[in-house]
This record gives structure tokens, sequence and C-alpha cells, in this order.
């Protein structure tokens, strides 16, 4: 329809989940490709784990620079900072060389720092807060796509055309979201004086942020559900190597996995007709089973397999919500501060990962990973009782 086209021209709902869609098409092509380039490289998972702890932490601390770069910049600047680095990250990974490896995951998770915490900044002072419970699961519903064609795109490019051609598609889909961005003149400073101010030292409000409970539950929550697919998307290609099944196998667990995003948009319905709070711990305790039965039968890999591939449907639970705990428990007059608190879910599910999990791989063998991770999911399963009953519930459901 006209109105509709329209929409995607100017800042709003709908412009911005094509740009959450084309961040998380660029990340998805190679998320299954850098782990099985790094084990390659180093023969090693637990040395896997380590690399990534390194560039993991070295990406936090980046990230937390963010909101200088948009008080330096604006959000637009820091934007396309983002996308440029991402462009450059991909140029490092197309090397192939040891040393090149962890400058672009560095730059990667930097860069996509950039991108979310300005993108979500964006998002709280257009889209209407009402809105929140329906632009969440449309988000990851439209990220699924991504998700889903990306890592088997990805590996499969790699090793039947060229192995610098999903690097290439990558860093190309970073400069089309950067073009995006400047064709709908997204605005470029916040809103207001004291909106600005807010987002220039993130520091300033950690203390505030986890003083209050709801927002730390929201934090909590979402760095365990990001732990937990950076652990999929780490470990399962590797999981697909060590048992022989081959690396395009590891492409095409991780890709049907990704298709439960797919699911999304039901259990946003579901969150907004009944609360989220159940189906959190739905989401939670599903996956905590599936992930522990992933590691107990990986003796026999076809049927561990089908397990990682339930356990990620079953994750995708627990996505339907989204951020609509923060959404919905953040103030208005401190988005803008909060936003890059929270924001570092990403970078501290991804540093817990391979911390935890380099550690492990130390003394046990990698099925320890996915029971491990079954434990934590039951842990996240207990923390989400602590939701109101009906948070998240709309308003006018019977």
């Amino acid at each position: 329809m006209p109105g509709e086209s329209h929409t995607l021209t100017r800042p709003g709902a709908a412009a911005f989940l094509v740009m959450f869609t084309l961040d998380a098409t660029a990340r998805a092509l190679l998320i299954t490709v850098l782990p099985l380039q790094a084990y390659a490289l180093l023969k090693d998972a637990q040395l896997v784990s380590v690399l990534y702890f390194g560039a993991s932490g070295l990406g936090l601390c980046a990230s937390l620079s963010v909101p200088w770069l948009v008080q330096i910049v604006g959000r637009q600047g820091a934007v396309i900072v983002g996308s440029l680095c991402l462009a450059i990250a991909a140029v490092l990974f197309s090397l192939q060389e040891l040393w090149a490896l962890p400058a672009g995951l560095v730059l990667q998770m930097f860069g996509g720092a950039a991108i979310t915490i300005c993108l979500n900044l964006y998002v709280l002072e257009i889209v209407p807060t009402s809105t929140f419970t329906r632009f969440e699961p449309n988000r990851m519903l439209l990220a699924g796509i991504g998700w889903m064609t990306g890592p088997l795109l990805g590996i499969t490019l790699a090793e039947r055309v060229n192995p610098w051609l999903p690097f290439a598609l990558s860093g190309s889909i970073s400069l089309l979201l950067l073009a995006y961005l400047l064709l709908i003149g997204a605005p470029r400073n916040p809103s207001s004086r004291k909106s600005a101010s807010m987002g220039t030292n993130p520091l300033r409000f950690v203390r505030r942020y986890f003083a209050q409970p709801r927002l730390t539950l929201a934090w909590l929550l979402s760095v365990g559900r990001s732990a937990w697919w950076n652990m999929f998307f780490i470990y399962a290609p590797i999981y697909a190597v060590e048992t022989g099944l081959g690396k395009e196998a590891g492409g095409l667990i991780t890709s049907v996995g990704s298709a439960g995003l797919f699911t999304v948009t039901f259990w946003g319905w579901m969150g907004r007709r009944n609360g989220i709070r159940w189906l959190l711990i739905l989401g939670y305790v599903a996956t905590a089973i599936t992930s522990a039965f992933a590691g107990l039968t990986m003796a026999w890999p076809l049927v561990g397999a089908a397990f990682l591939i339930t356990s990620a449907f079953a994750a995708s639970i627990t996505d339907g919500p989204g951020n609509v705990p923060f959404l919905r428990a953040v103030h208005p007059h401190e988005r803008a501060g909060m936003t890059s608190i929270y924001s570092t879910y990403r970078e501290a599910g991804r540093l817990a990962v391979p911390a935890v999990y380099s550690v492990v791989l130390l003394v046990l063998p990698l099925s320890a990973v996915f029971i491990a991770s079954g434990a934590t999911m039951l842990v996240l399963a207990h923390f989400s009782r602590y939701l109101p009953r009906r948070f998240g519930r709309d308003r006018h459901t019977g």
C-alpha cells in the first residue's frame, strides 16, 4: 500500500525494523563462519573460548565508549561509525589470519553496539510506548529472516564458492544499512538537552541503574538470553565438526535453530494476552531441558543435533517479549542513560560465555557446555518469577 511504503522513507517503527533487520543479517552471515575459522586456526575448542573471551572483554570496554561517541558526532554519526566498523571487520575476517581475527571481533562488537544503542534510543524517542509489545516481536520476527538464512548461507558460500564471499556480502549489507539511515534522515540529536546529557557518560548511571530492581532484572534476563544464543552460535558449529557431521551441518543446525525466531510474534501475542512472566518461565525451563539433553546425547550426533535445534526453538520463546521488561521499566527522563547501560547485556553475554566455558573445557568435554547452559536457564526461570504477574499484558485484552 502507498501509505506503508511511505513509512519506510521517514523515521518511524517500520524504518527502524528495516535497520534492525539489516544489522542482524550482516552479523548472521558470519555467525557460523567465524567460530569455525577460529577453530581451524587454533585447533582447540578451549582456545577458541579464550580468544572470544579476550575479544569480548575489549569489545565491552569499547562499547562503553559509545555514549561519548554520540556526544561528539551525534546519533547519526555514531551509526555511521558503527556501520564502517562492521565493514572493516569483514575485511579483516576475510584475511583469515590469526592476528586479524581478534581485531575484527572487537571492531564487530563495537560497531554492533553503536548501531544497537542508537537504534534503541531512536525507538524510545519516536515509537509510542504503547506499541512496544508489538514492535519487539516484529523486530525479532524480521531478524529471524537473517538468522535463519545467514548461518547456512555464510558457510555454504565460504565452502562451495569462495572463502571471502560471506565477508564481502556482510560488509556490503552494513554499508547498505548506512545508506538507508542517510536516506530516511533520522534525527541527528536527541529531542532535548536533558536527554543528550544523560547519554554522555554511562558510568555515571551504573549505580542508578542497578539501584532499580526492575531494571536490574531486565538486564539480568537479557544477559542470560544473549549468553545462551552466543553459546549456541559458537559451540553448535564446533559440535558439528567434532562429532563428524561437518562444517555445513554446523551451518544447517544454526540456521534451522534460528528459524524459531519466526514464532516470536505468536509468543509476543501470548505475552500481551496473559503477561510475560509465565512465558519467560516456560521458555527458560524448556531451553534448560533441551540444552542439557543435547549435551547428554552427544554420543549420538544426529540426536544431539535435534536437541540443539529444539533448544533454539525453546529459546525463541524468551525472545517473544524481547526488550519489553526494560522498555516498560525505564523512566522516560532516564531513557538515554539507562539504555546505554542496558545495551551492555549483549557484550556481557558475549563475555560470560567464553569466560566460563574456557575454564569448563579445560577439564570437561564439549558436552559439558550444553549441560551447563541448561543449568543457567533454570536459574533464569527462577528469576523470571520476580516479574509482576501481569507485566507486559495489554490493558485492552480480556
